[in-house]
């Protein structure tokens, strides 16, 4: 092949690689940078989950505590409601005629039937 052949044939392929790449320059990677601003807001949006998060711990430990309270106050009023049923077994039990009318007589108290008015509920 002689020098112009050569050249017209190298000057083709140039074109083509110059139609398949328009830029002859190497292509870089981008790096990506974040500004100033960027950083703040991502420093304030974790600074927001962050307190979101303890916010939350500390409303279901407040919300344990109250439970927890609840429990106690409930368990101290069956226990009273025990108590006070016992006490109205005991009055009941206190309150027979028969007695009633034992500790009239250990007193020294007569029964006289004329004085007696009847009482109905």
């Amino acid at each position: 092949m002689n020098h112009a052949a050569v050249k017209i044939k190298t000057q083709e392929v140039q074109k083509r690689e110059r139609h398949a790449r328009p830029n002859a320059r190497p292509k870089r990677k981008r790096q990506f940078r974040t500004t100033l601003g960027e950083k703040v807001l991502l420093f304030v949006f974790a600074l927001f989950v962050v307190y979101c998060g303890i916010r939350m711990i500390s409303n279901h430990v407040a919300i344990y505590e109250v439970n927890k309270q609840i429990q106690q106050l409930e368990a101290t009023i069956q226990e009273q409601k025990k108590y006070n049923n016992d006490l109205s077994v005991q009055v009941q039990e206190l309150s027979t005629y028969e007695r009633i009318l034992e500790k009239a007589k250990e007193l020294g108290l007569s029964l006289n039937e004329n004085n007696v008015k009847v009482v109905q509920d």
